[in-house]
């Protein structure tokens, strides 16, 4: 899982203002982290379905973000997955 100090660094790297934590950018950032986690933690353990479920509720999630970023602030939307390299 993401510890405290990563979950600091993500934050703060996209950010939209001083106190942003719950932004579209910032929760697709936090997503992908934990997607990209999960990934190796099912490249290890094949058959762990609860895993991969939780998995693909979280690509949901992060599809459903990405879109609304996406019509809201196509520049922004730009930014981060090029940032995450996602897409």
């Amino acid at each position: 899982m993401i510890n405290k100090t990563k979950k600091k660094k993500i934050i703060e790297k996209f950010k939209e203002h001083v106190e942003d934590t719950g932004s579209a950018s910032v929760q697709i950032a936090l997503l992908t982290e934990r997607i990209n986690y999960l990934t190796e933690h099912l490249k290890k353990h094949k058959k762990d379905f609860h895993s991969r479920r939780g998995l693909l509720i979280l690509v949901g999630r992060r599809r459903r973000l990405l879109s609304y970023l996406k019509n809201k602030d196509s520049q922004s939307y730009g930014e981060v997955t090029k940032e995450l390299k996602i897409k």
